[in-house]
Order: structure tokens, then sequence, then C-alpha cells
């Protein structure tokens, strides 16, 4: 089974620079993107043999997660959430972690495809709060799925985890999404049972980016950060093929990624 997952920084706009080239040449069987920017009825998207689930944020023109399974993956009944917080949803206690469409996760079958967004913590981490929130809120979330059955999570993390992960990790230390509170809170995740398996494949290389900065020729010159990722349960780990990164393909300040099951 193919997975790819790309934060297309507006689906609208990715339209324009030709998002659905892209999703046909890479024919993969679960397309996750995030960012999508959208509210639900501004954008028909033909997806011919594909099954869409969307999640949507209150606020126009922010956030949101979506899911496109080929209709040969997807079970007849299939199984999706949309929120975070065990109240389900925004209306809930801890609603505002729930009202920018930042998980969209469906149960395949054999396991569980988590699409999520995670929430950036903005200049001098002003948003560094709301983060820890929804890490912990998110970590809770994966780890009762992943009881449940095995648990594939995909999408823009927004943490460079390890040096290895940026360009230029000793200016960056203390910056958002090079801070130590979200690197510390991505160890947590992963020792919750889970696996980079980029990073479990190709464990000292360098230069694998997945976001460039849009400044000073930042992609030209590999200027990157690695903040896009696949991880996986433990118990997966076997199964796993390949773990491609997609570079080449432009559209947005994110490549796409891959993950590839046997």
């Amino acid at each position: 089974m193919k997975l790819v997952s790309w934060n297309v920084n507006g689906l609208r706009a990715a339209m324009k620079h030709g998002f659905a080239e892209v999703f046909a040449t890479l024919d993969a069987d679960a397309f996750c993107l995030q960012e999508t920017k959208l509210q639900e009825g501004q954008l028909e998207l033909e997806l011919p043999g594909y099954q869409q689930m969307w999640s949507y944020a209150q606020k126009k023109g922010y956030s949101g997660t979506a899911v496109f399974v080929r209709s040969c993956f997807a079970p007849a009944a299939m199984r999706v959430r949309h929120f975070v917080t065990p109240d389900g949803g925004p209306e809930g206690p801890n609603g505002d972690l729930d009202c920018e469409g930042r998980v969209t996760a469906c149960d395949l079958g054999d396991f569980w495809l988590v699409d999520t967004y995670t929430p950036n913590a903005q200049p001098g981490l002003a948003r560094l709060d709301f983060r820890m929130r929804w890490e912990d809120a998110f970590r809770a979330f994966v780890s009762e799925l992943d009881a449940q059955k095995p648990v594939v999570i995909c999408g823009d993390l927004n943490v460079a985890h390890e040096e290895i992960d940026l360009a230029r990790p000793k200016p960056n230390i203390g910056n958002p999404g090079f801070s130590w509170e979200e690197r510390g809170k991505m160890t947590e995740l992963l020792d919750a049972g889970f696996v980079d398996v980029f990073r479990e494949r190709h464990p000292d290389l360098p230069g694998a980016y997945t976001w460039w900065s849009y400044r000073a020729n930042a992609r030209a010159n590999n200027v990157g950060w690695r903040i896009d990722y696949f991880l996986c349960s433990k118990r997966l780990v076997s199964q796993v093929a390949a773990t491609p990164l997609y570079p080449e393909i432009t559209g947005s300040d994110h490549c796409p990624i891959g993950l590839e099951l046997a």
C-alpha cells in the first residue's frame, strides 16, 4: 500500500500549480493533505475511484486536513474521526483544540491512518502553551487508537526533532519548530510507541528536508527543515518497504513524502 502526505499550503493555490498532475503521478492508495485552507463547499475535487474525507477549520482560509483513500482500500463503513479531545468537538471544554480541522483519522481496517497538521508555535513562541496542550491531547488520542489496532500518523508536525533534521540547527535553537519544548513533545510521542520511519531507515542521512522558506533561495540551496513525517506503531515497522521524499515536486513550500507498506 502506498501512502503520500503533503502540506499543500492552500489547496486552491496548489491546484493552480499542478496538484492534479502530482496526484496522478504519485498514484497513492491514500493521499493525505494538510493546510488545505478551505471551507466546506469551496472546492469540488474530482477524484474518481477515491473516497474523500475532510476536516475544516472554523476560521476561513486557515488550517484544515483531508484524506483521499482509493475505494478498494476503504471499508464499506469506514470510521472517520475529526477531533482529538474526548469531548468530540469544538463545543467541549477543550474545544479550541478541535476547531481548526487539524485531524482526519480513518480506520482502514488493518490500521488507523491519522493525518494531522500540528499547530505552529508562532514567532516568539507566542502560541507555545496552546501547542503543548495540543501535543498532550494528540498523544492521548493516537495512543487510544493504538490500543485498538496499529496506527500510521502522517503530516506536518511542525518540529525538526534532532539537529540532523534542519540545515542550520545552532542559530535556530529555541526558535519555533526547534524549541526544546516542541522537540521534547516529539520525543514523548515516539516514546508512546511510535517510530519515525524515515529516520529509522536513514539514521545518518543529512540534507533530507521537507520544508523550505520562500526567502533567500532556501529551496535552491537546500537550506531546509524536515518537519513532515510518517510515524507508525512499532509493530508495523517490519512492513515498511520504503520512505521516499519528493523534493523535486513544487507547488508548495513543503514537498510530498511517502510511505510504502508491504
